[in-house]
């Protein structure tokens, strides 16, 4: 495997990055309301970001003094393709896997 496939798995594997992935398969977002509905300091959740971007699964900007995160959905590519090599897989959609992404993790809203 590829150093880049170990650091997008590394990143997949903690439940708080999923769920920060999630929230954001509907629209940027502030680090601030990232942060929000977990229970953890602004300096942890940062860190979770900082491994998501460097995994190219999020990118982030700043914009003003805002500093805002966006889903980069494509950087799941590779694994897809990596997982497909077992044959044992169907091929991953990514428009299926987000829908899956967004029901199984919880919502802010429940």
């Amino acid at each position: 495997m590829s150093p880049h496939l170990d650091t997008v798995f590394a990143a997949l594997a903690d439940p708080t990055r999923r769920t920060i992935l999630s929230m954001l398969l509907e629209d940027d977002m502030a680090v601030t309301d990232v942060a929000e509905p977990f229970e953890m300091s602004l300096a942890a959740i940062s860190k979770h970001l900082v491994i998501l971007s460097r995994a190219g699964l999020i990118s982030q900007e700043k914009r003003g003094r805002v500093k805002w995160c966006k889903l980069e959905p494509d950087a799941l590519r590779d694994a897809s393709v990596w997982m497909q090599g077992f044959g044992q897989f169907d091929p991953v959609n990514l428009d299926a896997f987000e829908r899956f992404l967004a029901q199984e993790l919880p919502s802010e809203e429940e």
